[in-house]
């Protein structure tokens, strides 16, 4: 019988698999250089990914692009809900005045807001 090689690499693939028992696993490293936060929207599409696109989320693994995949998803999904609130705010008069004269009037329109900006962002994350 031939003795297996302790790290091989699959040019199919591009990866390198190390010998672990009798089994070849990924030799998969995190890039360090991408510090970015993945945050609630990044954490999000990965679970969504998890159940609509699994071949998807196991080639970004196993590649290393998924950390930064997910830390550019969320920045432009913050940006998008930013923008949103602050339409929706606008257009409905939601304004610093607002916010001086009654407190609790401004608390309540801007959780609605917010709530629907979520919505709205929920439901085009469901598209990508």
């Amino acid at each position: 019988m031939n003795e297996l090689k302790p790290r091989i690499h699959d040019e199919a693939s591009g990866l390198d698999y190390v010998l672990v028992g009798d089994y070849y696993i990924p030799a998969i490293e995190l890039s360090e250089d991408d510090d970015r936060p993945i945050g609630k929207w990044g954490w999000m599409h990965k679970a969504y990914m998890e159940k609509t696109n699994p071949l998807l989320l196991n080639h970004l693994i196993l590649t290393g692009k998924l950390h930064t995949y997910l830390a550019d998803l969320n920045e432009q999904v913050q940006e998008r809900y930013r923008l949103i609130i602050q339409q929706m705010a606008t257009t409905e008069g939601v304004t610093e005045d607002l916010k001086r004269q009654s407190q609790w009037e401004w608390v309540r329109a801007m959780n609605s807001i917010v709530n629907r900006a979520e919505e709205i962002i929920k439901s085009e994350m469901s598209n990508v």
